[in-house]
């Protein structure tokens, strides 16, 4: 594989690190900011919602611009949002931090999978598109309980000037290793962008957005306050908060491969089964929590069944539209990230309601619920969904 997969891999580690890393300091972020669990909840729910604007806004904005320099002007905007993190001295300008870290996200990935695809020959695009990704995961698995333990020891401040200095590392490498030949053949799109737009005319393009916003949705708001949940309810203490993060880290990562895997061979059948069982498990979650054994297995199986739908998730839109597939790609990385601000939202109004520790977890059951109740009617509308002749995705809509 071409060493400039590395760079943007890294680029990738460094912005689910931004992303990922909060959840496991708001205790100490809330502390710091004296403000309540709701409105240190706003840093992450900040983040997804300029996510969301920003994988279809920047993405679009930046369609005529050569793609290295796109991927360095992004980067450049996610040092400079790690850096009002690290250095804001009020809540205010922290939350601006993180807007702006934010807006560089989708599109980033958006970008570095056609520069990465652009790298290797013809038979090796999916590879090669799968190590840039790669770093997002392993951010999740590795970087987010290393950062928090981070934080921990040395103050949460510190965790973000780790990851200002992963991104200046990142842009050398892309500005070193990426070629300049990967945006030579790349012309005005301005019809190509109407072409885009025109997959929105689908109505499945749409129900694949809304169950991606509330199928991932109500897993993260589940997610958004396990801090407290694992400390508050479960009795841990806050030093072993990072190596249960891991356990959830090691449960998405194998959960990607096998959703992954699954997905290509039925995806119909394999959504309706994981946004079930993902149900089930928040419940489970709910109902246990105060059983420290039990956490550890809900943990686990909660980042397996939330992270194996994100393959099929976004598998689905793809197929609807099949045509013109590149804007409703980012629409659902948007869609993925407003269901993380909802998700998180909804779980801080159940905390600031007095409803407890495990209520975002019972709030993210209910949501997961209606994520399978659209998706159902989405399948109603589609005939054909369950197909065995399936061909990895949905058959191609004409």
């Amino acid at each position: 594989m071409p060493i400039a997969l590395f760079a943007l891999a890294l680029g990738g580690f460094g912005i689910g690190l931004t992303e990922f890393v909060i959840m496991g300091l708001l205790p100490e972020v809330a502390a710091d900011f004296k403000v309540s669990e709701t409105a240190a909840g706003y840093l992450i729910s900040g983040y997804a919602l300029s996510v969301a604007v920003g994988a279809i806004a920047v993405t679009a904005a930046l369609t005529r611009l050569d793609r290295k320099k796109a991927l360095l002007g992004l980067m450049i905007l996610f040092i400079a949002g790690n850096l009002v993190s690290a250095l804001a001295p009020s809540y205010g300008l922290m939350l601006l931090g993180r807007v702006v870290a934010a807006l560089c996200h989708g599109a980033f990935f958006g970008i570095g999978a056609v520069v990465a695809a652009q790298l290797v020959p013809l038979n090796r695009k999916a590879a090669a598109i799968s190590m840039m990704f790669a770093g997002l995961t392993i951010s999740n698995v590795l970087g987010v309980p290393l950062g928090t333990m981070l934080g921990q020891a040395a103050g949460w401040r510190a965790t973000f000037w780790v990851i200002t200095a992963i991104g200046v590392i990142a842009f050398i490498g892309i500005a070193i290793l990426v070629p300049n030949r990967v945006g030579a053949e790349q012309k005005a799109q301005a019809g190509a962008l109407r072409t885009e737009f025109a997959a929105f005319r689908i109505p499945q393009v749409w129900f694949s957005i809304l169950i991606t916003v509330l199928g991932y949705g109500g897993m993260f708001g589940g997610f958004s306050y396990i801090a407290f949940t694992l400390t508050e309810v479960s009795g841990f203490s806050p030093s072993t908060v990072p190596w249960l993060l891991i356990l959830f880290g090691v449960g998405l990562f194998i959960g990607n491969i096998v959703g992954g895997r699954a997905a290509d061979k039925q995806l119909g059948r394999t959504l309706l089964i994981l946004l079930f069982v993902l149900s089930g498990v928040l419940v489970l979650f709910a109902l246990s929590a105060s059983s420290q054994l039990m956490t550890i297995i809900c943990l686990i199986l909660m980042g397996f069944f939330g992270f194996a739908t994100v393959p099929g998730l976004q598998l689905r839109i793809m197929a609807y539209a099949d045509k013109a597939p590149t804007l409703a790609s980012g629409a659902n990385i948007a869609a993925f990230n407003l269901g993380n601000a909802f998700g998180a939202w909804l779980g801080g109004l159940t905390l600031a309601a007095g409803w407890g520790y495990t209520s975002p977890l019972w709030a993210g059951a209910v949501v997961t619920l209606c994520g399978l109740v659209v998706f159902l009617l989405a399948a109603r509308a589609q005939r054909g969904e369950f197909s065995r002749n399936e061909p990895g995705a949905l058959l191609p809509v004409k």
